[in-house]
């Protein structure tokens, strides 16, 4: 089994590019003190109601027209360009660590294809039911490899930073066969679209990305669920949040509301 996680990690990255979902995947309960945990697997986002459609309707007009968006002013690419940028569709890898710290403390560090994320929190266990409240911060990272669900709308020049806070409450059985937990989870995003270079007065490398900038705010809520023994365990999780998105593309201002839902799955390996 060791071997199959093994496999895991290494494998995971190549499965997708840059979806924004990044699920959890952990329950409250923190590690005993200098134990490791690691797991891979993968999640997808997807985009509902309005963020669907505005998506869409981009790709419409992008099939009819190369120039779409970039020439005049165009709010329905601009509503489509924010959410293939901030809320971002699709597949991504999942690769995580945790360690427990001691005293009911845990840190943590996750690669989601587009982005890292570092956290820490503080739990709390009566028997077998746990509580904890943690916050992580993330980076997502430049001149990463992405596929862009638009044209003009280059996702490889995307970066930016965000955070959020994650309250959850979780239940263990006995000798930790099982492990649900659920909870609620809000965040705030920044990304921006542009060529950057650490070269002063360098010039134009090509030509340079459509200018897109962006907040996102997000909430909701998700349940998830463990199945193993001993150190290896299979976790899912469901991960559902309302989102606001805005900001504008090529000079275009524009804003857009939804629900995404992420589900993930990843196996831990804990020693």
């Amino acid at each position: 089994m060791k071997r199959l996680a093994l496999t895991l990690v290494l494998a995971t990255p190549a499965l997708a590019a840059c979806a924004g979902g990044a699920p959890l995947l952990h329950s409250a309960r923190a590690l005993d003190q200098g134990n490791v945990a690691a797991a891979a697997g993968f999640s997808a986002n997807v985009a509902t109601g309005s963020l669907g459609s505005s998506l869409a309707k981009a790709r419409t007009e992008a099939a009819a027209n190369p120039n779409a968006g970039i020439t005049g002013t165009d709010s329905t690419y601009a509503k489509g360009a924010l959410v293939a940028a901030a809320v971002a569709p699709g597949l991504a890898p999942f690769v995580a660590a945790r360690v427990g710290l001691g005293g009911g403390a845990e840190g943590g560090i996750t690669y989601t294809g587009r982005g890292v994320r570092i956290d820490m929190r503080e739990t709390w266990t009566f028997g077998a039911i746990s509580y904890s409240a943690g916050a992580g911060g993330t980076g997502y990272l430049y001149d990463h490899d992405a596929d862009s669900p638009l044209p003009n709308v280059d996702l490889g020049e995307l970066h930016g930073w965000g955070f959020d806070v994650p309250l959850l409450v979780s239940w263990r059985a006995s000798g930790g066969l099982y492990e649900a937990w659920g909870g609620v989870r809000g965040g705030y995003d920044s990304v921006t679209i542009s060529e950057l270079t650490s070269i002063p007065n360098a010039g134009d490398f090509g030509n340079a990305p459509y200018a897109l900038s962006g907040t996102r705010v997000w909430g909701g809520g998700l349940v998830g669920l463990a199945i193993g023994f001993r150190h290896v365990h299979v976790a899912i999780e469901i991960d559902a949040a309302w989102q606001h998105v805005n900001g504008s593309f090529n000079g275009t201002s524009a804003s857009v509301d939804g629900l995404a839902i992420t589900p993930g799955s990843a196996m831990w390996v804990t020693f």
